[in-house]
């Protein structure tokens, strides 16, 4: 049983070194007028704005992200010897079911307890990175329409939706990461006290909408810029 929880500073910044550099390169070739490829998610974590506020997080909340860390080292700590015996119990010649059942069930219950406990530590990460991630994507749409006028761009499509592709010519990552980095150099890192991701804000309007009978309002832009 794999009861190791992850390292919860490095979760807290997987983001940045998962997704893919966006294609630099323009190689030569025939090339359909008016067609190209971006793979926004790329652009957004590439951005200045995402990169700068990366490293700023980790001073910023050094405190929440040792924490996390140090509580994740104790939960592991607990969890190995519960696991070890575990194993010794199910690999014994005449196994308890009944008292390994009851064993796994305390490590799956400590196991999530620990895993709550660790996000409940790390949410004011989760709400900084959310509340970036929000400011980028708002002059994202500005930017790919400014990538796409300069170059006469009239359809633009995601990498999911390209079977192959021999030209890296059509990809537009670079141009639109140029206009966002025009766009927004950088972004604030704490959330203003009482805001939140746009999905609640707007999980919030619609219920409210749906309670007085009225159209559901508009998302309201990220404050405290």
């Amino acid at each position: 049983m794999n009861i190791l929880l992850k390292s919860v500073a490095a979760a807290a910044l997987m983001a940045s070194a998962t997704v893919a550099t966006p294609v630099m390169a323009q190689a030569a070739g025939t090339l359909i007028p008016g067609l190209a490829i971006a793979n926004l998610d790329a652009v957004v974590v590439n951005s200045n704005a995402f990169k700068t506020a990366e490293q700023q997080r980790l001073t910023t909340y050094k405190a929440q992200l040792d924490r996390a860390e140090q509580r994740r080292s104790q939960l592991e700590a607990q969890l190995k010897p519960l696991a070890e015996k575990f194993e010794k119990d199910r690999t014994a010649a005449s196994p308890n079911q009944q008292a390994l059942a009851q064993q796994a069930a305390n490590i799956q219950t400590l196991q999530s307890n620990g895993q709550q406990e660790l996000q409940s530590i790390l949410a004011p990460v989760a709400m900084s990175r959310a509340y970036v991630t929000e400011q980028i994507e708002e002059k994202l749409d500005q930017a790919i329409k400014n990538a796409m006028s300069k170059k006469k761009i009239s359809l633009l499509i995601g990498p999911d939706a390209v079977l192959a592709m021999n030209n890296n010519g059509y990809n537009l990552n670079q141009d639109i990461l140029n206009e966002l980095n025009t766009l927004l150099p950088s972004a604030q890192l704490v959330p203003p006290a009482g805001w939140e991701p746009r999905q609640i804000r707007e999980a919030k309007a619609a219920q409210a909408a749906q309670a007085g009978g009225q159209p559901a309002a508009t998302s309201t832009q990220p404050t405290g810029r």
